[in-house]
């Protein structure tokens, strides 16, 4: 295949080697979701689309839960691959800026994003945490960090801080409480919250359904609080 010649193109064949054989649900798969999502949304919101997708190609490039909770590592390897790239400053320092703020940290911790790119951007990432490949991926990243699926005595903690949040360790069923089931509020974009709707309803029933399988399929799910 002739190797790319333009900005974001080179960008992306860059990212899809460095995250080829990933298994914790932040693949090449993922990311490419993500873009494709955040142009969507951008040319919907009338954002730089430019800016838009290489913020979605490099959102995850070194993303904290990998690197021991270091969120500087991020921004320092998305400057480095634009710079090598030939992005000018003023659009690496605002994908930068995205890599850095892109984030959930905690139900109690605000993350705004600046730019309406950025929010584009955040946007499409949080849409690929919600409905059937949202699950898929709470369920696949759970496995590689050795997490429970579900255990009754464990509630879901709505953590107030980043550090909290950072060092929990609680169930997969218990993210759906503490992250994803939140992200349908956060959305940012008129486009982002349309779209978020149906992927969260679909959720709820799967979690709904999965609690009534674990209590003997009878009546009504116990849902943990």
């Amino acid at each position: 295949m002739e190797k790319e010649t333009n900005l974001i193109g080179r960008v992306a064949e860059s990212i899809k080697e460095r995250f080829a054989s990933e298994s914790s649900g932040h693949d090449w798969h993922h990311i490419q979701r993500v873009w494709r999502q955040a142009r969507k949304i951008a040319e919907q919101e009338g954002a730089d689309l430019e800016v838009a997708e290489l913020g979605a190609l490099v959102h995850d490039i070194a993303d904290w839960k990998f690197h021991g909770g270091d969120e500087t590592v991020g921004p320092r390897e998305a400057e480095r691959l634009l710079r090598q790239e030939g992005a000018s400053d003023s659009t690496v320092e605002h994908v930068v800026e995205i890599v850095a703020t892109i984030s959930f940290k905690g139900a109690g911790v605000t993350t705004h994003m600046r730019t309406l790119e950025g929010q584009c951007v955040q946007d499409a990432d949080r849409l690929d945490a919600l409905g059937a490949i949202g699950i898929a991926r709470c369920f696949a990243y759970g496995g590689h960090a050795g997490r429970q699926i579900y255990d009754p005595d464990i509630p879901p903690v709505l953590h107030a801080t980043a550090e909290a949040y950072k060092s929990a360790r609680g169930t997969s069923l218990n993210h759906f409480y503490e992250k994803l089931f939140l992200l349908r509020e956060r959305m940012n974009t008129p486009t982002g919250r349309a779209i978020a709707e149906a992927r969260h309803r679909y959720m709820e029933g799967f979690v709904a359904q999965f609690l009534r399988e674990w209590n003997g399929g009878e009546g009504e799910p116990n849902c943990p609080k």
